[in-house]
């Protein structure tokens, strides 16, 4: 059986009122989650500021961060759901297998 390697977005909403070392903080453990757990991490930014389309735990406005990454199992990506899923300062988070 050979590997082959799963191209993946990760797309999740920070709470808007967490300073800035914090919102940092929360980046890079998220990214290395994903890493120590054997994800290749192509991008990881912060794309915009934008205002819920409903509101989420009282939030009307989040921050919008995008991960592109890789991975030869879902190893990462099932460490970064398990724990995006019980972590307050992540409103909603949504992961992507990018097709082709």
């Amino acid at each position: 059986m050979s590997s082959q390697t799963e191209k993946y977005e990760i797309l999740y909403i920070i709470r808007p009122d967490l300073n800035d070392d914090a919102k940092k903080e929360l980046v890079e453990r998220f990214d290395s989650i994903l890493t120590n757990n054997g994800t290749e991490i192509v991008e990881s930014k912060d794309w915009a500021k934008r205002r819920l389309a409903y509101e989420i735990k009282k939030y009307k406005e989040g921050i919008y961060h995008l991960i592109q990454a890789t991975a030869e199992d879902s190893k990462g990506i099932d460490e970064f759901h398990r724990l995006a899923r019980i972590n307050r300062d992540i409103l909603r988070f949504m992961i992507t297998k990018v097709e082709g």
